[in-house]
């Protein structure tokens, strides 16, 4: 049977355990032990039902009492550590206000975002305009204006991507040669424009092949545009990417939207590279859309941006560029 004696013992003993705790999980620990379910006040007090009327009285006020003396000690003592602990953070966490800050980037542009930033201007610099399209394309404009006849292998499910329903004629467009049909439509000669965008063909993700890429085409159609006028633009434009050394060939090709036609390639790092395409404007494609072939004349080519990027860099797999892998694009600082 519990006593007065009991009672001041174990009142004693948690003020004794409750004062030496340092911090609030020692608190947490000692309140368990002295006011938890199953602390001797609790069980003493759960006792009082067995104990006869007038016994069960005076116990119970006894019982009450040093439960209030253990509860207020608790109490005082949460205070004290509560107040200790923010002291601590304060002094731990100050932050030096008259530090300069360590700024960091929040993020950047993907390397082939940066080229196309960087031709895009290039050739604003010479006056050109740049003009852009949408990537869902009407497959007359994809192919029929640009003198590619129903049989072309180019039109094949194989190599296109086309929308359903296949009666709307509607293609993921394969190349960016669409918006020069557009600016040809929409405005007179003289033209002088670069396309840059992104592009899709049905190609299996390799080492050099994504059927998801981005090119920049380019197109002049003038009075007197000869294939003399495409070289020296590109000569130009090769050494704007590839250095002051770098040099340009053209080597007999075929194109049906370029008559005549040719590949491009540049002589960098020791060696020559295939870099694009390029030609005279078919005279067929002028006449789609609306231009005076008696007059005017011009040129296009074309280039794959992460071909570009790949040469100039000598990056060897296409996976680095599309993957997303932060670790590449650090390596051009962008600032990710």
């Amino acid at each position: 049977m519990t006593s007065g004696g009991d009672l001041n013992r174990w009142v004693q003993d948690a003020l004794s355990d409750i004062s030496k705790t340092a911090n609030l999980e020692e608190l947490k620990i000692v309140r368990i032990a002295h006011a938890g379910d199953k602390s001797p006040v609790a069980l003493a007090s759960r006792s009082l039902g067995g104990l006869p009327n007038d016994e069960r009285a005076n116990m119970g006020k006894l019982i009450g009492t040093a439960r209030a003396q253990i509860s207020d000690s608790l109490e005082k003592q949460r205070v004290i550590l509560e107040a200790e602990r923010d002291a601590r953070l304060l002094r731990e966490e100050v932050v030096d206000v008259t530090l300069p800050s360590a700024r960091g980037h929040q993020g950047g542009l993907h390397p082939i975002s940066i080229l196309k930033n960087e031709i895009s201007d290039y050739f604003i610099a010479q006056g050109y305009g740049v003009a852009e399209g949408p990537e869902l394309e009407a497959e007359w404009l994809n192919f029929d204006a640009l003198n590619m006849p129903e049989d072309h292998p180019a039109r094949s499910m194989q190599d296109t991507f086309f929308v359903e329903p296949l009666a709307a004629r509607l293609v993921l467009r394969t190349h960016t040669s669409p918006v020069q049909i557009r600016t040809m439509l929409e405005n007179d000669p003289p033209i002088y424009v670069i396309c840059p965008g992104r592009t899709f063909r049905a190609d299996e993700l390799d080492a050099t092949h994504t059927p998801v890429f981005h090119q920049v085409e380019g197109l002049v159609v003038d009075r007197g545009i000869t294939m003399a006028h495409l070289k020296g633009t590109l000569d130009l434009f090769a050494r704007e990417m590839f250095g002051s050394e770098a040099l340009t060939r053209l080597r007999p090709s075929f194109f049906p939207f370029t008559e005549p036609s040719a590949e491009v390639d540049v002589f960098f790092n020791g060696r020559w590279i295939e870099w694009g395409g390029c030609g005279m404007v078919n005279p067929r494609v002028l006449v789609a859309c609306g231009v005076d072939v008696n007059e005017f004349s011009g040129f296009a080519f074309g280039m794959g941006l992460e071909r570009t990027l790949m040469v100039r860099h000598g990056i060897s797999d296409m996976h680095d560029i599309v993957e997303g892998d932060i670790r590449f694009s650090r390596a051009f600082g962008v600032g990710i």
